[in-house]
């Protein structure tokens, strides 16, 4: 089975049904590092870093990744803690998108 960190993300319409709890569980088992399931709709993680500049180069990466991806994050900067928030805007939950970009968020 391949890695969610090489796997990419694909375009998911409108009108598709977000992932229920089962399909959740076993995308969540599937992160090497944990991330915060809130309300079985988006996937949370904070990440601490030495210092402002660290951080906001990690926030860089994962904005051009994101446009690699056509998967964007919200993204909150707090000196030197980042939040990122993981969800499928378009259909109200969660996809298989959202873990494919935690797994490569991950790896940075």
């Amino acid at each position: 089975m391949k890695e969610l960190k090489e796997m990419h993300c694909e375009p998911v319409r409108e009108g598709t049904t977000s992932l229920q709890e089962q399909g959740i569980k076993r995308l969540v088992d599937r992160l090497r590092t944990p991330w915060e399931l809130i309300n079985n709709t988006r996937i949370r993680k904070e990440f601490t870093f030495e210092n402002f500049k660290s951080g906001m180069a990690f926030v860089q990466e994962v904005a051009l990744l994101a446009e690699l991806e056509n998967h964007h994050p919200d993204i909150c900067i707090y000196y030197t803690n980042v939040i990122v928030e993981l969800s499928t805007h378009n259909i109200g939950g969660l996809s298989k998108n959202d873990f494919i970009m935690a797994a490569k968020i991950d790896s940075i």
